[in-house]
Formats: structure tokens, C-alpha cells, sequence
């Protein structure tokens, strides 16, 4: 297998991001939705207008995962508190997306991009780190319970009309 690298993106990713993280979310969970909730969601949040406007945002951070030039993960942490009604610490973080490629899962590709995340997090001074994970997703559960994140609340995430039943899960650093 070829060795991973990882880096940061620029304007000349945005085709490629959007496209591996529509084809990440589909595989996954495309089969949950009424077309019309789901192409709203792709629109809204993965397009390639909504991941060029991320990487406008100063508050947003990403890193790609590439191995032979292919990209085949990524990661999006905000520096910002995602859900303040359930902050303990006094500088939260939030690591907001995790994609992989559908065919490149169990390769250390979100190990590698959860450890870059960490290390972001640890730097720039957070104290609490919160995630959205699906209720239903529990290898996304035993992932992150590996970095020390556990259920703190039951939350919801809006696609199209649809409201899944979402955990927030934290860990205090």
C-alpha cells in the first residue's frame, strides 16, 4: 500500500473535496433520505460552492489525506464552539467533518487525519473538543471513544427536512 501523506488544501481543491465528500456521505448514509432531503443537503453543505466558502473561513481548518497524488480523506475542524448549551471547558473546539473515500475505509486514513486534529486542537489552545457523530454509527463511536470522546447529549442534524437523532460526543484536553 502506498504511504499516506497528508496536507493542507487550497482553492484548487475544491472540486475534488466536494466530490469525495458527496461520494463519503452517499455511501454511507445516502439510503436514510428522501432524494429531495438529501440533494438539499449535498447542495447546501458539500457542494463546491459550500466547501469554497469553508475554505474562506478563517474559523475553519482543513487537511487532505492523499496516497499516490489520490485524494482519499479528509478532515474539518472549526475553532470555534459548535454547541455552546453543552461546553465545560472555556475554549471549546469542534472537529466538524471526517470523510473518507467509501473504497480506501480501514487504511489509517482517519487515524492519520484524528491524530493531525488532536495535535491542532492541543496547539492552539482548546481545553474541550465536541463532535456530531450519528446515533446509529457505531464504528464512528468506537473510533472516537479511542481518542477519549464519549456521549455528553442526544442532538439532532438536519438533512433537507429530515432530523437524524445524532450523540454529541467531547473530550476535555
Amino acid at each position: 500500500m502506498a504511504e499516506l501523506s497528508l496536507r493542507s488544501t487550497g482553492p484548487a481543491d475544491v472540486p475534488a473535496l466536494s466530490r469525495l465528500a458527496i461520494d463519503s456521505f452517499v455511501a454511507k448514509f445516502g439510503a436514510l433520505y428522501r432524494p429531495a432531503d438529501l440533494n438539499a443537503f449535498l447542495e447546501e453543505s458539500l457542494s463546491e460552492v459550500a466547501v469554497a466558502a469553508d475554505l474562506a473561513n478563517p474559523k475553519l481548518l482543513y487537511q487532505l489525506a492523499e496516497r499516490d497524488g489520490e485524494l482519499v480523506g479528509f478532515i474539518k475542524i472549526g475553532l470555534g464552539c459548535g454547541f455552546p448549551e453543552h461546553a465545560r471547558g472555556s475554549k471549546v473546539m469542534e472537529l466538524k467533518q471526517l470523510y473518507t473515500a467509501p473504497q480506501a475505509t480501514g487504511g489509517g486514513i482517519g487515524s492519520a487525519l484524528m491524530d493531525w486534529a488532536m495535535e491542532q486542537f492541543s496547539t492552539r489552545g482548546a481545553d474541550e473538543v465536541q463532535l456530531s457523530v450519528y446515533a446509529h454509527n457505531d464504528g464512528a463511536h468506537r473510533f472516537y471513544r479511542r481518542y477519549g470522546f464519549d456521549k455528553v447529549a442526544d442532538i439532532t442534524f438536519r438533512v433537507g427536512d429530515h432530523l437524524d437523532p445524532e450523540f454529541l460526543f467531547a473530550r476535555l484536553l
